[in-house]
């Protein structure tokens, strides 16, 4: 087993920053704002060729009070979860009764402790840590986290007994064999109630506040037999009302988290019905050609006539998706959950299906009998052949003449009928067309006119030499 690093504190004094120093990544979202990390996230860190597991955690105080108590509660058990506490203080703060707190909980839990005193930078360190001492702890270290200053050391010194060779533990694999599962949907629509209730456990910090969420938590778990990695998302509100810089970051974060992931499930709102921005981030899904499962959310204790109404809605303003499954569900109560894997497994499968070249032929020639392609200018557009370009979505090309000038509403056939021959759901279909012109063109496209005939006499009369 790997060992498990929490990294604690008071709020703003460097614990996401460290995070993503030792995780080597930009994972944890950083700013001078205290209270800016909420839930607890995990990374997987190296040294020396060893690897450990690193736990970013919500500041706490001790007097948390609403969501502030929310996020100690995430804290306190990554406390209970790590076999090592890196306890971070800052040193240009000097020791407040908060920290005095801190460590007198951690003492009292008798979890080994590492005393971290961090912002460093432009003082003496003996200097910064003599504050420190009042603790009795031998382990302090000082360090500067954004710069890397004294990490190395902390490391080393600190946590090299603890570590594990990479190949003693096969859990490192699991982010590559899982299926990645993003939520996504505009703020305060259940997102983080959905990933707890399909983790069985209080996993994300759930409270009625738009916004609870800020970064992008990516959460592996397991569910009979297969592994799946869970991202709860910050919700994506309209560009108009993101005004905070941090904020614009959750958003980038989270489009960003939508195309690392094989599959997305869309949450609506079901007592606020379809809005705009929930029509644009499908959109952005889309564009991204990932698997799709739309989930309308809070149909719990709606009455019988608002339900159609939403049904109706769905069927009215979905229709450009009409591949994707849809699902009502109740993310607080459970209802209607469990059959969202099934559409999620269907969609995941379709999005990474093998397709053959002579199947797709005799599809794409099925569909130019059915219904063949157009006249334009007296000539017909002919389709030749097809064969596959891609898979994540399914990616489909089809070589002809004439095919710059195929109309919109034939391709959206094509689709549609390809889809259905191929019995492919939840994912969007590419169709790419490919012409048989002249080779030559794209050389000669930015060449005067003497010059495009003289080439061609050459070539014409290589040829005949040739004979």
């Amino acid at each position: 087993m790997r060992p498990v690093i929490a990294l604690v504190g008071r709020p703003n004094v460097g614990k996401s920053t460290l995070f993503n120093r030792l995780t080597s990544s930009r994972d944890a979202i950083v700013a001078n704002i205290p209270g800016l990390t909420r839930d607890r996230q995990y990374g997987e860190a190296e040294y020396s060729g060893k690897s450990f597991i690193v736990i970013d955690t919500g500041g706490i105080t001790g007097d948390e009070k609403g969501i502030d108590k929310e996020m100690a509660l995430q804290a306190l058990q990554a406390i209970d979860e790590a076999s090592i506490c890196l306890f971070l203080v800052d040193a240009k703060d000097g020791l407040t009764p908060d920290d005095e707190k801190i460590f007198d909980f951690l003492r009292k839990n008798h979890k080994k402790t590492t005393l971290v005193v961090n912002k460093v930078d432009g003082t003496d360190p003996h200097q910064a840590v003599a504050d420190f001492q009042k603790f009795g702890t031998s382990s302090i270290f000082p360090i500067t986290a954004t710069q890397g200053r004294g990490v190395k050391l902390l490391l080393q010194s600190a946590l090299e007994d603890h570590l594990v060779d990479e190949t003693e533990d096969d859990s490192q694999s699991f982010a590559c064999q899982s299926m990645k599962i993003a939520i996504a949907g505009r703020p305060n629509v259940g997102k983080s109630t959905l990933v707890n209730r399909m983790l069985g456990e209080e996993r994300v910090v759930v409270y009625d506040q738009p916004g609870t969420t800020r970064d992008s938590l990516y959460i592996p778990f397991e569910r009979r037999g297969r592994k799946y990695t869970l991202i709860d998302m910050a919700g994506i509100r309209k560009r108009g009302k993101t005004k905070q810089v941090v904020e614009k970051f959750s958003v980038v974060k989270s489009l960003q988290a939508i195309k690392d992931s094989n599959v997305v499930v869309l949450l609506i709102d079901a007592r606020e019905g379809i809005v705009e921005q929930d029509l644009h981030l499908l959109g952005y899904v889309i564009d991204s050609g990932r698997a799709l499962v739309v989930a309308i959310n809070k149909w719990d204790g709606m009455e019988a006539e608002e339900k159609e109404v939403i049904k109706s809605e769905v069927r009215r303003r979905l229709r450009f998706i009409d591949f994707a499954a849809v699902h009502f569900i109740s993310a607080r109560h459970g209802s209607g959950v469990g059959k969202i894997y099934e559409s999620i497994h269907a969609a995941f499968e379709s999005a990474r299906n093998q397709l053959s070249t002579s199947k797709l032929t005799q599809i794409l020639q099925g569909a130019v009998k059915d219904h063949a392609p157009p006249v334009i200018n007296g000539r017909r557009i002919k389709l030749r052949y097809a064969h596959a370009g891609g898979k994540n979505p399914p990616r489909i090309i089809i070589h002809g003449k004439q095919i710059d000038k195929i109309p919109r509403h034939y391709n959206r056939y094509l689709e549609k009928t390809f889809r259905n021959a191929l019995k492919l759901q939840g994912t969007p279909v590419r169709i790419e067309m490919r012409g048989e012109g002249n080779p030559f063109t794209k050389e000669e496209e930015n060449l005067p006119q003497r010059k495009i005939v003289r080439r061609r006499q050459i070539k014409n009369n290589k040829r005949y030499l040739k004979r």
